[in-house]
């Protein structure tokens, strides 16, 4: 008897049934979402360096 495949095991435990297979779905799109989400905001952040308030606050605060 051939050893199974990654694939083969991947499948077995992920997504040969339909709970776990949604499980698989709604998990992977929490973590996608907050990766995305953070990217997108560094992203944000990069472009917009020295305009936001949280960078140039200091100029205007006073002690």
């Amino acid at each position: 008897m051939a050893s199974p495949t990654i694939l083969g095991q991947l499948y077995s435990v992920f997504f040969r049934r339909s709970s776990a297979f949604a499980l698989t779905i709604a998990v992977g799109a929490l973590f996608f979402e907050r990766a995305f989400d953070q990217g997108g905001d560094a992203l944000y952040e990069t472009i917009n360096q020295g305009k936001l308030w949280k960078h140039i606050k200091h100029k205007y605060e006073e002690e």
